[in-house]
């Protein structure tokens, strides 16, 4: 079932994306601590990529070709 409320978006946050960039005045201890819940988000990648090859394929050839592309 979709949610019509449901958002997109990447891995960060646009709060996220402000905090790490460095556009949003926060403490430095708020700013260690949002860079800990990317952390936990990175390190749960490995099992989105678990599922991706095993079930949809295609996906994780996407995936893979934004992550990996060479600038």
């Amino acid at each position: 079932e979709e949610n019509a409320y449901m958002v997109e978006r990447g891995l960060l946050t646009d709060r996220e994306r402000e905090i790490i960039n460095g556009e949003a005045d926060v403490s430095d201890d708020y700013r260690y601590r949002v860079a800990s819940r990317i952390r936990n988000k990175i390190d749960r990648i490995d099992g989105d990529v678990t599922i991706l090859e095993e079930h949809r394929a295609d996906l994780l050839e996407e995936l893979r070709e934004v992550v990996c592309e060479e600038d």
